[in-house]
């Protein structure tokens, strides 16, 4: 017997029991009267309204997919799979809610040469029901947000990005969504970190609210409105931690940003957090039961699936629209450029481009930060297209000399350093402005794209190890 059908015996029962019984006062030797009849009824329906009503819900959520249109090189991934993933365990559901934890572009040259635009064409594709914003979806400039919201069917929200005036750069800060009689409303939130993340002039008047607090003062204001609220986030793992301990409106957390996912869910108090690897490489499935009167999550159980080419047929709209956009791109960048005796994983990849840049500069440090390098290096025949995937953003080198005094503590890197000598030092003109903003150190010169001198020094060793 479903829920529905135990609250219709439960109300008949209790229309039965006031019909039929009757009530005898011994102080009045009487019947009790008509009215108090009535009020048995409605103490009676009452209690009847009170019972649970169990519904089950299934969320389907991804993170961080970032331009990668084709599957990496283990098969992993790929928006046509991605697709084929969701429409899957929809099907396997029995009412289902899909969701995307932010960061669509940025990470691949269809994604670069035409400034994210293709990449929310092909996401309209996926099955998305609702998304957030990242911090990438700024590296084209805050302007090129608009049309990317205004490119898709699916909802863009989120709560915590305002101006000075306290204008939301979303057309909304949440929506409500009714799926199996719930009422469901996702509340979209993005880093409080933001200007760490971005460039001040691609972030323009836009800054990012506490998060935790944001949540739930609009949580707050749903009380009425919801029966469950789902955060949507972009998110550092300890901003998670401080929705859960300081939202409690909020029972359930959605979130991106670490691309290295979680191995479980996080659970404080009976209020959860999901998220998972970033690039396509899983799909998140959250199947809840909740309790719809007492606006309460009763159960949970959380799968994170491998999207692997070996498991799913590719969706054929989605493959269709993948094929266009990367043959605008493949006679730029999938040219041999060399080969690579070994794999280099994300840290080597890092270390050699900090050789690069020494090369490419006469440094005689260089530092490259960890979140600058989006791809490893496969072994085998090296492509520009490779090259592209490690270094997407088009950030230019900066370089000039510095007091050993002076040198950041991030670019040391243990080595020793003389307080009194002049290095030349360089890295990538994203950390160049940090450092200038902070007041540490400003390189005056300007040296060739990263991804430029990286490419050109592949060309010239020809065999690399």
């Amino acid at each position: 017997m479903n829920a529905d059908q135990r609250r219709l015996r439960t109300n008949v029962l209790s229309a039965s029991i006031c019909v039929h019984l009757r009530l005898y006062s011994p102080l009045s030797a009487s019947w009790l009267p008509l009215r108090s009849l009535l009020l048995l009824l409605l103490l009676l329906t009452g209690c009847a309204s009170s019972q649970p009503d169990i519904r089950k819900l299934t969320i389907l959520h991804t993170n961080d997919l970032h331009a990668r249109f084709l599957p990496d090189a283990e098969g992993h991934g790929g928006f046509a799979y991605v697709a084929a993933a969701v429409r899957e365990e929809k099907a396997k559901s029995e009412a289902a809610l899909v969701l995307h934890g932010g960061d669509f572009v940025q990470g691949t040259p269809v994604s670069t040469i035409f400034r994210g635009e293709p990449v929310w064409e092909v996401a309209s594709h996926l099955g998305i029901d609702v998304n957030t914003l990242g911090n990438h979806e700024f590296d084209y400039g805050w302007e090129q947000i608009p049309k990317f919201i205004q490119a898709v069917e699916f909802p863009t929200v989120t709560a915590n990005l305002v101006n000075g005036e306290g204008k939301l750069l979303t057309p909304s800060p949440y929506v409500i969504r009714e799926v199996n009689g719930i009422r469901i409303a996702v509340i979209g939130l993005i880093t409080g970190r933001l200007d760490e993340l971005t460039r001040s002039h691609f972030r323009g008047p836009w800054r990012a609210l506490p998060p935790a607090e944001t949540a739930e003062r609009y949580a707050m204001e749903l009380r009425d409105k919801a029966d469950l609220v789902v955060g949507l986030g972009h998110l550092f793992n300890e901003e998670d931690d401080e929705i859960l301990r300081q939202a409690p409106n909020v029972p359930v957390l959605v979130s991106g940003h670490n691309h290295g996912g979680q191995e479980e869910v996080k659970d404080y108090q009976g209020r959860i957090c999901v998220k998972v690897r970033a690039y396509g490489r899983e799909l998140g499935r959250l199947d809840l039961e909740v309790d719809v009167p007492n606006k309460k999550v009763v159960s949970y159980r959380w799968q994170r699936i491998p999207i692997e080419t070996s498991r799913y047929q590719p969706d054929p709209a989605v493959a269709a629209l993948v094929d266009k956009w990367e043959k605008e791109v493949a006679h730029v960048v999938d040219v041999p450029i060399g080969v690579s005796k070994r794999g280099f994983d994300r840290a080597s990849a890092k270390a050699l481009i900090e050789t690069v840049m020494r090369e490419a500069t006469g440094a005689d440090l260089a530092y490259m930060n960890r979140g600058g390098v989006r791809d490893a290096l496969p072994h085998g025949e090296i492509l520009i297209r490779h090259i592209w995937n490690i270094e997407p953003f088009g950030n230019l080198i900066e370089y000039g000399r510095v007091r050993g005094k002076d040198i950041p503590e991030e670019a040391r890197q243990g080595r020793q350093i003389d307080s009194d000598r002049e290095y030349v030092l360089a890295t990538n003109d994203f950390i160049a402005q940090q450092w200038r903003e902070k007041g540490w150190v400003d390189l005056k010169q300007e040296g060739p794209l990263v991804r430029d001198a990286l490419i050109e020094w592949v060309r010239r060793k020809k065999v690399i190890d």
